[in-house]
C-alpha cells in the first residue's frame, strides 16, 4: 500500500528499516553547509544516533505529509528510540495545531497567512520555515476524457466560479456533458493557494473562494476517486498524488496567457523551473523555535531531511527543490539550531 493510502490520520511511525536509500556522507552538523548555488552537504548519522530519543510531532498539508512521513520512516531505520507522528489536518489544521503550541513541526503547501501568524504570535509560538520540495498543482480529468488536454488559467476560473458549466461550454466540439467538480476543502493550503492565483482578489483585496458546487475534501485520495470514477469528473491537487494515480488521470497542460499554443504540462522538469506557472510551489516545514533548542531528536530529524530532501521528494512523487535552495535551508536549520538564526516569526 503507497504511503498516499496510509498517510490520513496521526501516524506513529514505526520503528523499521529504511525505506528509502541511505547516502553516508560527511556530517551536516561537523562542517558548514553551502551556500550560493552549491549542493547542500550531505548527511551522516552520528555514531550515536542508535541512543537517541525523544517525541516528534507533526501535522498539516496532506501535500508535504507523505515527503515528512518518508523521512521519518528512513530516520527511524538509524534512530528507532525517537517516535515521530505524522498527521495530516492540511495545511489550515496543521497551523492551527500548530500555533496553540500542540506540534514541533506544521507541514505547510503554502506560506503562513497573517491571522495564523497572529495566532502564533499571540501563543509565543515562534517558529522558523524551510523549504524542502517543490510541487505543482495538476488539473485532472478521467482517464477516458481524452479530448480535453489543456486549459487557461481564465477557463479554469470561470469553471470554478459556475460560469462553465458543461464541457460543450469550453469548446462547442466536446461532448455535451455536466462537469463535475472535485477539490480539496477550504483547510487545504492547495486549495488556498489555487484560489489566490486562479480566482484571484475582490474588490476589497480579498481572495476570493470557488462559487461552483464541487465535492470538497481534505483527503487527496478522495478526489482521486472521484474525477476518476465520475464521467464528468474534473478537479486538481498536488502532482504527486496525479503521478500515483497516472493510469486512472489525465493531466491538462496550462495556459497563463490565455493562448492553449503556450500551454504547460505539469512535469518535475516545469515544476521545479517556474515554468508551469502559475501552479507551481515551494512546500514547506515550519518548526517550533522553542522545540528546535530544546529537541536534540528533532534537531537531527532536520538534519537528515533536509539533507536527503532531494532524494526523498522524488520517491514520493513530489519535486525535488533547486539545490541553492536546500543548501539555504540547510544553512539555515544550523544557525537557528545554534541561535545565530533569528526565527522568521521575528520578522512576521
Amino acid at each position: 500500500m503507497s504511503l498516499f493510502a496510509t498517510i490520513r490520520r496521526t501516524l506513529p511511525v514505526a520503528a523499521l528499516a529504511a525505506t528509502f536509500a541511505l547516502t553516508p556522507l560527511a556530517s551536516a552538523q561537523d562542517s558548514t553547509p553551502a551556500a550560493g548555488g552549491a549542493t547542500p552537504t550531505a548527511y551522516e548519522a552520528p555514531a550515536d544516533i542508535g541512543n537517541l530519543s525523544g517525541e516528534i510531532n507533526v501535522d498539516g498539508s496532506s501535500t508535504v505529509g507523505p515527503i515528512t512521513q518518508a523521512a521519518a520512516e528512513t530516520f527511524n531505520g538509524l534512530a528507532p528510540n525517537v517516535d515521530i507522528s505524522v498527521g495530516i489536518s492540511g495545511t489550515g489544521g496543521g497551523f492551527e495545531s500548530f500555533c496553540a503550541g500542540d506540534t514541533d513541526i506544521s507541514d505547510a503547501s503554502r506560506p503562513i497567512n497573517d491571522d495564523e501568524a497572529t495566532a502564533c504570535a499571540d501563543s509565543s509560538v515562534d517558529y522558523y520555515n524551510f523549504e524542502v520540495a517543490f510541487d505543482g498543482i495538476a488539473i485532472v480529468v478521467p482517464e477516458g476524457n481524452t479530448f480535453l488536454t489543456s486549459i487557461t488559467t481564465e477557463t479554469l476560473k470561470s469553471i470554478w466560479m459556475g460560469d462553465i458549466t458543461n464541457y460543450n461550454e469550453i469548446d462547442p466540439s466536446y461532448p455535451d456533458l455536466a462537469i463535475s467538480l472535485f477539490g480539496p476543502d477550504d483547510q487545504s493550503g492547495t486549495y488556498d493557494y489555487f484560489n489566490e492565483e486562479i480566482l484571484g482578489d475582490d474588490a476589497n483585496g480579498d481572495t476570493i473562494t470557488p462559487a461552483a458546487d464541487y465535492e470538497p475534501s481534505a483527503d487527496d485520495n478522495t478526489l482521486v476517486e472521484g474525477v476518476s470514477g465520475t464521467e464528468g469528473g474534473f478537479g486538481y491537487f498536488g502532482y504527486a498524488y496525479y503521478e500515483e494515480n497516472q493510469d486512472r488521470l489525465n493531466v491538462l497542460s496550462v495556459s497563463a496567457d490565455g493562448d492553449l499554443a503556450n500551454a504547460v504540462e505539469p512535469t518535475a522538469d516545469s515544476i521545479r523551473s517556474g515554468e508551469y506557472a502559475p501552479l507551481a510551489r515551494p512546500l514547506y516545514v515550519y518548526v517550533s523555535a522553542a522545540s528546535l533548542s530544546e529537541n536534540t531528536a528533532l534537531q537531527e530529524f532536520l538534519r537528515y531531511y533536509i539533507a536527503d530532501a532531494a532524494t526523498i521528494a522524488p520517491s514520493t512523487g513530489a519535486v525535488d527543490a533547486p539545490s541553492a535552495d536546500l543548501a539555504a535551508s540547510q544553512e539555515k536549520l544550523e544557525g537557528a539550531i545554534d541561535g545565530s538564526v533569528a526565527p522568521d516569526s521575528s520578522a512576521a
